[in-house]
């Protein structure tokens, strides 16, 4: 569901100038013509210098490595690689590893064809590694950065999510609604009526899903605290389940009227690969929640051994519900949180960041 509402996003990307700031750093060393066996490390060192200089201009927040720095592991480049080509930005269609190893054999050609890994014309494919309408980069950008969008650059990411994302949520966000802070979950912002019936009915789905499901998440982290005895915590989960089965009671009839076969046939025309034992867990979970036994619950023993089976399935030997060395790592919430689709803070703050630089373009043209 997150990648039909907001494709291109994911759990640990943090702001939308990233899409710009990636690219503008390959561009650079692209200039400079750094050879393949070079560009990691070349690149490297200019994204760990960008956390310094992002983390002293007037915007630090979600920049991403600034308790890390020149330790960090994970780079917003590989971060966000999957979604620079989701968007459009990223016109190189491999990896990132394979591009840094295609690099020399792009400035030798001087046609600056794509070869495949034999070395010969990628049919079909960009001589061009990077969109052609990016914005230009400030002067300097790798030692004067920041994470606030111009209005060009604004308009730059909405357009491409326009133009590469026609009917998801993410383009009628950026495109036509108001900017909203603090919205807990997307079914919730205030423009949620004016949303398009195809975005409507996703989002109707996605809600069932995440308020039904949830209950799993809670009982499993119910059974772990009872097999650490830690009575605070075990008190902590009870409550929550009990909050959740009246969360449930309110919304039965909405949830009651839920039309489970659409809700798999929209998964499916997504092209989601759901395994057959997941299908059978989560349709055993909502037959257990949707059917007035969820009060009930944290006492169930079927629903205990459906979420102990479903870990066994999914860790095996390192399953905490039968693992004591597993089981004492347990930090006090596993997955305990409900799902909102990457919606907080990513998709907020992401579409915030573009929203805000556009409408600053419409009022400044309506001036």
């Amino acid at each position: 569901f997150a990648d039909i509402l907001f494709p291109g996003l994911s759990t640990i990307q943090s702001r939308a100038k990233y899409f710009l700031l990636i690219p503008w750093g390959y561009q650079l060393l692209e200039r400079k013509r750094v050879p393949s066996r070079e560009i990691a490390a070349r690149d490297r060192h200019l994204e760990v210098g960008l956390i310094d200089a992002l983390a002293e201009s007037d915007d630090a927040y979600g920049v991403i490595g600034i308790v890390a720095r020149k330790t960090l592991k994970n780079l917003p480049s590989r971060i966000y690689w999957q979604g620079l080509h989701k968007w459009g930005i990223r016109q190189f269609p491999g990896s990132q590893d394979q591009y840094h190893r295609s690099l020399d054999a792009f400035y030798s050609n001087p046609a600056r064809e794509v070869l495949n890994d034999d070395g010969e014309p990628a049919l079909g494919r960009s001589a061009r590694n990077w969109h052609s309408g990016l914005p230009e980069p400030p002067a300097d950008f790798s030692r004067h950065a920041t994470l606030r969008l111009t209005m060009a650059e604004g308009e730059y990411l909405r357009d491409r999510i326009l133009n590469r994302l026609p009917g998801s949520l993410l383009a009628f966000l950026v495109s036509e609604v108001e900017p909203a802070e603090d919205v807990p979950f997307p079914w919730q912002h205030p423009g949620h009526p004016s949303f398009p019936p195809k975005n409507r009915l996703e989002l109707y789905h996605a809600r069932c899903f995440s308020e039904a499901i949830h209950g799993s998440a809670l009982l499993y982290n119910l059974m772990l605290a009872e097999r650490r005895g830690i009575e605070g915590v075990i008190e902590r989960y009870r409550q929550s389940l009990a909050d959740w089965a009246n969360m449930l009671q309110v919304r039965g009839p909405q949830l009651m009227a839920w039309k489970r076969p659409e809700f798999w046939s929209l998964l499916a025309s997504a092209g989601a690969e759901i395994s057959l034992p997941t299908r059978s867990f989560v349709d055993a979970w909502l037959n257990l929640a949707l059917e007035g036994k969820a009060a009930s619950i944290p006492e169930d023993r079927t629903a205990r051994q459906l979420v102990h089976a479903r870990e066994r399935l999914l860790k095996r030997g390192l399953a905490r519900l039968d693992n004591q060395r597993a089981l004492e790592k347990w930090g006090e919430a596993s997955g305990a949180g409900r799902q909102d689709y990457r919606w907080s803070p990513v998709v907020r703050d992401t579409v915030y960041d573009i929203q805000v630089a556009v409408r600053g373009a419409e009022h400044d043209a309506a001036v």
